[in-house]
């Protein structure tokens, strides 16, 4: 199972998904794509989700038995400790309180 998830995407993107997916709620989609298809959803989700995010939650042969990918800006990005992936975020610079 494929689970995407799309915040403030540009328009087109929701729709062109729900060809292979089936969206469960505004922005969620879940569905079976072949790794092929999975794959070029993503290259074309990465590529045109500009200032919104995308996340993909896909099956992996980990201690999990998932992965996660992750794209646009403002984004948690999967971090493995130790074997586990957790989602951490940058650190937002801080300013000076004079």
């Amino acid at each position: 199972m494929t689970i995407i998830i799309l915040i403030a995407a540009p328009e087109g993107l929701r729709g062109h998904l729900t060809r292979w997916m089936v969206e469960v709620h505004a922005g969620v989609f879940v569905g079976n794509p072949s790794r092929r298809i999975r794959d070029r959803l993503w290259e074309l989700l990465a590529d045109r989700i500009r200032d919104g995010q995308a996340i993909l939650v896909e099956q992996a042969p980990n201690e999990q038995g998932w992965a996660v990918r992750t794209a646009g800006t403002d984004r948690w990005r999967p971090t493995d400790f130790d074997g586990l992936i957790l989602s951490a975020r940058n650190r937002r610079p801080q300013h000076d309180q004079h």
